[in-house]
């Protein structure tokens, strides 16, 4: 693990470098177990580390980097399975042909690879209701697009690297887009406004006949 100090009063804990999920597991756990501490006011997982905020009347950066090493040591629990949501799609996507042309396989093949794996929410950011999912089967990796769109509308399903996701709003975005859902993510007159919380599975399926 690695601890880097973030400013005065919050500190950065890296437990990996890695797109797992079982790593990912016990960053969420690490921040569960850190908000219940009285020295820290916010503690936020990642993929794979935790960002910490924490009181500098209670703690200082030695003493809560120390207990974060004994909590992380410790491997807290995290209850398992996440919510499951089974979101459909139609995979009518604008770049499903290019993304078939350069990986080689059918739009049928494209669309049985992306619905076969239950997905993890590793994280929500970007704009809200964006949730980060993975990891992407390796026969799908692509790079970004090499030219960002300007605008992608809101439900595009989209994938990039070893990751998938739902553009909950209309924002700017490099990813292929490969479908689209008519779920809706941002729920800004529900607390909390986002549907898909960190630790969350997702499978997709087709909802074309």
């Amino acid at each position: 693990m690695r601890i880097s100090p973030l400013g005065d009063t919050a500190l950065l804990a890296e437990l990996s470098t890695r797109l797992d999920t079982a790593i990912n597991t016990r960053a969420i756990a690490l921040a569960a177990a850190l908000k219940k501490r009285r020295d820290v006011r916010q503690a936020i997982a990642g993929y794979a580390s935790v960002t910490v905020q924490f009181d500098p009347e209670l703690a200082t950066h030695d003493s809560l980097s120390a207990a974060i090493k004994r909590l992380a040591a410790k491997r807290p629990p995290m209850k398992e399975p996440g919510r499951l949501h089974r979101i459909p799609v139609n995979y009518d996507g604008p770049d499903i042909a290019e993304v078939g042309e350069r990986l080689q396989l059918t739009r049928e093949k494209i669309i049985e690879i992306h619905s076969r794996p239950i997905y993890r929410v590793f994280l929500v950011g970007f704009v809200p209701g964006w949730a980060y999912l993975g990891p992407l089967p390796k026969e799908l990796v692509l790079p970004r697009r090499a030219v960002p769109r300007t605008v992608v509308p809101a439900g595009s399903v989209a994938m990039a690297g070893r990751q998938t996701g739902i553009y909950p709003l209309p924002t700017p975005g490099g990813w292929h887009l490969i479908g689209r859902t008519s779920v809706k993510l941002f729920l800004p007159d529900s607390d909390p406004p986002c549907l898909f919380r960190a630790g969350d599975r997702v499978k997709f399926f087709s909802a074309q006949s």
